[in-house]
């Protein structure tokens, strides 16, 4: 594809959801308003991230697949000449899946939000926050500039926050003022570490300090420089002890927000230390490498361990799979709870990963995040969909005698269920193996002095988590799916159910994409692993393969 192309693909990504979120305050011309305003307005989200889904799609088909460790597409352009700050923005095997993952799943959330309006607000605001959010999403991923990267990290920051707070549920004002407030504390420690960066390298631009491999800096200043950008990016990723946001975030988030949340947020912190951390302080990562590496095993089985304890039936559920009343803390049992804590410990393998400082290792974390974006996008749209129709989340209902009985009351609600969940465990031939594999086989063979002995302990720890996330998943699936202890019908009688929908043609059409790129990935690995390799054994390297 001719690079002037490339480049107003690229460009295109990034400006057209901001032009989009504009344009969707303002009125919608007379003959455009279909039914009315607020449908011409959820209309015009899902015409927009359609075109940029199509930009994207268009980008990586014209991606030069021989040579993805070639920054392509490149924009660079100044823009504050006193401090050297440009406009620089670029694709490579390590960010194009993530650009096309997150104009998926911005598009099918727009899809989605059309056919199940928000409940809150005026839609054009939910609309022009969706489309806010993309952009900054997008923008981290393309940007190739340190301040540039700071600013797109922030630029999500008010958007979600406001899609929690407006048309959220639950505990959305606390929860939503947790998420700002730890990740707007992150940022700031993180810009800190910025500004250190490129004040002692003698420049901003992210492919001249990878390519310089940390030379200008000194061992100090990589220590003190990382420290401070690792703080900001883990409480993003999540990283245990900083993840407890995450859980609050979202309980509270409407279907689409959790969404994105999941599917794409939690990827920038992670993304970040891949893109800057590695090849711009590789001293100091080496350094933090096996306490990121503890940190990460332990927020996999503290994730793991939380999700059982959500999982399992409250002590104050009945025999009989019916429920008395019974007094929560929190929202405790609540499936959407469980989820979250689940991405708690499939992060844990991304950031074990990157802390082998090894190219299998790497790998598997970048793969592991396209991975989970794909699954725990379709968990939260199943459990959406399921709270639209049963009216809560709540694990101890769901799996009571007038709880959701999937399989036999809409059974292609309950296999999609069940798929996602053994995606989510790590079966082999689904995307979620992969990742979590390559991520252990790392920690088997860590980077040249690196304690092997810890790295083998944090292995068999990691892989006590799989077997974890075996359990509560099972757990999840029989107890929604088919009830805990469901009561025998007397002759000539059934058991009390309400009317429960099976799957509509407008949700078939926003999750069939996650299943096929699901089962396409685990069955075809080398699709993604071939485009991420050469970028991750180049960025170790320092840019100088």
């Amino acid at each position: 594809m001719n690079h002037t192309v490339q480049q107003l693909l690229l460009a295109a990504l990034v400006v057209l959801p901001l032009l989009g979120s504009a344009a969707a305050l303002l009125p919608a011309p007379p003959g455009l308003r279909g039914r009315g305003p607020d449908q011409a307005v959820l209309r015009h989200g899902v015409t927009v991230t359609g075109v940029v889904l199509a930009a994207a799609i268009a980008l990586a088909a014209g991606f030069d697949h021989d040579h993805p460790a070639r920054m392509q597409a490149q924009t660079d352009i100044g823009w504050i000449p006193a401090l050297d700050i440009r406009i620089h923005l670029g694709v490579d095997g390590v960010s194009l899946p993530l650009l096309v993952l997150t104009a998926l799943l911005s598009f099918l959330s727009a899809l989605y939000a059309y056919f199940n309006r928000p409940s809150g607000p005026s839609p054009k605001a939910f609309v022009a926050l969706l489309l806010l959010l993309e952009s900054g999403t997008l923008a981290s991923f393309a940007v190739l500039d340190l301040m540039l990267f700071f600013l797109a990290f922030e630029m999500v920051l008010i958007p979600m926050y406001f899609l929690i707070n407006r048309w959220g549920s639950g505990e959305r004002e606390r929860a939503a003022w947790r998420f700002i407030l730890y990740t707007l504390l992150g940022s700031v420690v993180m810009l800190l570490g910025l500004l250190l960066v490129g004040i002692k390298g003698g420049t901003f631009d992210m492919v001249a300090l990878a390519t310089d491999n940390g030379g200008k800096l000194s061992h100090t200043t990589q220590l003190i420089a990382a420290l401070a950008i690792i703080v900001g990016l883990a409480v993003k990723a999540p990283m245990w002890p900083l993840h407890s946001w995450l859980p609050d975030a979202h309980t509270a988030a409407p279907t689409v927000g959790s969404v994105l949340l999941a599917g794409v947020l939690l990827k920038m912190g992670t993304y970040g230390l891949v893109r800057i951390v590695l090849p711009i302080t590789p001293g100091a990562a080496h350094t933090y490498a096996p306490y990121l590496a503890a940190f990460a095993v332990v927020g996999i089985i503290y994730g793991s361990l939380a999700c059982l304890a959500l999982a399992l039936p409250s002590p104050t559920t009945t025999l009989n799979g019916g429920f008395a009343p019974f007094e929560r803390s929190g929202a405790r049992g609540d499936l959407k709870r469980l989820i979250a804590y689940s991405s708690v410990g499939h992060m844990g393998f991304v950031l074990l990963g990157i802390a082998t400082l090894t190219p299998t290792g790497v790998n598997g974390a970048l793969f592991a995040n396209i991975a989970h974006g794909l699954i725990t996008g379709l968990l939260f749209f199943l459990v959406g969909a399921l709270k639209d129709r049963s009216g809560t989340t709540d694990l101890d209902q769901l799996a009571g005698t007038s709880g959701a009985a999937l399989y036999g009351r809409a059974p292609r609600l309950g296999g999609l269920l069940a798929f996602g969940a053994v995606a989510s465990l790590g079966l082999p031939g689904l995307a979620g193996f992969w990742g979590e594999m390559l991520a252990m086989f790392g920690a088997f063979d860590p980077a040249d002095g690196l304690s092997r002995p810890a790295y083998l302990t944090y292995m068999a720890f990691a892989g006590l988590g799989t077997l974890l996330t075996a359990a509560y998943m099972l757990i999840v699936v029989r107890r929604v799916c088919m009830g805990d202890h469901p009561i025998e019908p007397r002759v000539g009688t059934e058991p009390e159910r309400p009317a429960l929908a099976d799957v509509h043609g407008h949700e078939f059409a926003a999750w069939s994409p996650l299943v096929a790129l699901t089962v396409l990935a685990g069955l075809w690995p080398a699709a993604l692993l071939g485009l991420t390799d050469p970028a991750v054994q180049q960025l170790l390297a320092g840019g100088n393969r």
